[in-house]
């Protein structure tokens, strides 16, 4: 099984599951960021999470197998059409230079892993509308001279 083929496995066993990937990622022990990225093509699972997935969602050891192979993170170069993507591509373009500016005047000259890394997506309830509130958290790498 490829990845794909990976995907759109989980993907039918989580709807017809009836369950939200945070409810998957509690009972697999991982955080509901990473586990669906790997779902979706973008990691990779060690074997007792992989089983674990499959184990929740009745899956073949394909699947299993398939979670735990290194993938091959590549994504369309071209500007997204989805609207919550290209929000994120648009937060990007608009926000970047800023982002790089105060990460290099706080930290110096270095980037932000996305390796060491987390992230954290919740709903903040607000009277004027609800709020996406997105927290990463990142080690910082300087850049070494040789």
């Amino acid at each position: 099984m490829n990845k794909k083929e990976m995907t759109a496995t989980i993907i039918d066993a989580k709807e017809n599951a009836g369950l939200g990937w945070e409810q998957i990622a509690e009972q697999v022990g991982l955080s509901p960021v990473f586990l669906t990225s790997a779902c979706l093509r973008m990691n990779s699972l060690r074997p007792q999470a992989a089983d674990k997935l499959c184990q929740v969602l009745q899956l073949p050891a394909g699947v299993s197998a398939a979670l735990q192979a290194y993938p091959h993170k590549h994504w369309d170069k071209s500007v997204p059409t989805d609207p919550v993507i290209y929000r994120w591509y648009e937060l990007v373009g608009v926000y970047g230079e800023t982002i790089k500016e105060l990460i290099h005047e706080k930290f110096g000259d270095g980037i932000m892993s996305a390796i060491d890394f987390s992230m954290d997506i919740s709903k903040e309830e607000n009277p004027a509308g609800d709020r996406v509130k997105v927290t990463m958290s990142g080690k910082f790498l300087p850049y070494k001279s040789w």
